[in-house]
């Protein structure tokens, strides 16, 4: 990824380009295609009209082939966006200006405006990247469940991002408030709190930024980066809904 990447517009493809290949974009079951030669651009206006958000830039991201490869091109002034291929095994962030390649056969693309998140997914057939395939075992429940969260934790992450998972691949989701997921998973709001303020911990830590801070603002701007986070990565997925619909177990302390 690249800050100071020449203009893009004027440029034509290089002769002989390795994989020439359609880009298709779907969002909320809208799907637009793009071949070679051709751009499109993602916002309030354009050839994908996301809907009125009024912070969503008008012209904010813009696919165009170059060089041989497409490109995402981030023409915003303020959002910022994530690319993710679609193991979750890689994750960039496209600031304001930057440009980024497309070199996954699918790349999911984040992006939060005002208390909503946006996924867009990009499917690029021919691409140069090689995916090394890994064995997984067990069933898709034991995806929730890795070695650095407990239970209850990832519990609360899936509370806060299942109405963006419902909608995994094809369009938006408002984030719950916290009063909201604690419902959901028949906790008390002090009890869900600790569970997100442990997971935060955990998160930032680790170097995810936008996660800690103080007051009501930012109370839902971090709950709106943790599933802008947790949803880019995988750390859940669609697949881990039904844990929210098990029988919860006796609560014997608070981890």
């Amino acid at each position: 990824m690249t800050n100071d990447a020449p203009d893009l517009a004027d440029a034509e493809d290089a002769p002989g380009s390795p994989w020439p290949s359609r880009l298709t974009l779907d969002f909320a079951g809208e799907v637009l295609t793009a071949e070679p030669g051709k751009e499109l651009t993602v916002g309030r206006s354009g050839d994908l009209e996301i809907d009125d958000n009024p912070y969503l830039h008008r012209d904010f991201l813009c696919f165009r082939h170059q060089d041989g490869m497409w490109w995402v091109i981030n023409v915003g002034a303020r959002l910022a966006a994530y690319l993710t291929d679609a193991q979750g095994l890689m994750r960039s962030r496209l600031a304001p200006g930057a440009r980024s390649p497309l070199v996954f056969p699918r790349t999911v693309v984040t992006f939060a405006a005002g208390e909503t998140l946006y996924e867009l997914l990009v499917d690029i057939p021919d691409t140069p990247y090689d995916p090394v395939t890994t064995r997984s075992s067990g069933s898709g429940a034991t995806t929730i469940v890795p070695g650095q969260f407990t239970e209850s934790q990832l519990l609360s992450i899936l509370a806060l991002a299942e109405p963006v998972l419902r909608r995994a691949g094809s369009g938006a989701g408002e984030i719950p408030t916290t009063q909201q997921a604690a419902d959901r998973l028949g906790w008390t709001t002090k009890r869900f709190d600790k569970k997100i303020e442990n997971v935060c911990d955990k998160l930032s830590a680790a170097g995810v930024r936008g996660l800690r801070g103080a007051g009501a603002r930012m109370a839902s701007n971090r709950r709106l980066h943790l599933v802008e986070y947790a949803v880019s990565t995988l750390l859940v997925t669609p697949e881990d809904l039904p844990l929210l619909d098990l029988p919860q177990r006796p609560v014997v302390g608070e981890d």
